[in-house]
């Protein structure tokens, strides 16, 4: 048998400053690529609702592009039995100026609701670097 108490250490007890500190460093480290983590998933959803908008931006290209086939193809056909063919084909195309206005005004709406910035991360890391100052609060 020994006379040597064991140390504390080997009790778990107590642990030295450097393994204090090399816990602290892991523990921040796993923090910051938490938080990484978290930005780039904020960045990725922002970018789908710009992909979104982006598609209502198309549509009212295509929209757009309608308006001139159908205002050559309106000056042939259309209302041309009815009334006088300049007429009707100024009627098809105001309705498709419609559509590309409504096409476009949605796809600015909700290019309106898309944030540059990951919030969420913004948050956590603002509460992080308080609690850095005041850990026991």
């Amino acid at each position: 048998m020994s006379s040597i108490p064991p140390s504390p250490a080997e009790h778990g007890q107590d642990r030295s400053v450097g393994e204090l500190l090399s816990a602290v460093t892991s523990d921040v480290q796993t923090l910051f690529r938490q938080e990484i983590d978290l930005a780039k998933a904020e960045v990725r959803q922002e970018a789908t609702k710009a992909g979104k908008a982006a598609g209502m931006y198309g549509g009212a290209g295509f929209a757009g592009y309608m308006v001139l086939l159908f205002l050559s193809l309106a000056a042939v056909l259309g209302l041309s039995n009815v009334m006088d063919g300049g007429w009707a084909a100024l009627i098809v195309t105001g309705v498709w100026a419609i559509v590309a206005a409504v096409l476009y005004q949605r796809g600015r709406t909700q290019m309106r609701t898309v944030s540059p910035t990951p919030q969420q991360t913004v948050e956590t890391m603002k509460e992080n670097a308080e609690w850095a100052r005041h850990p026991s609060g």
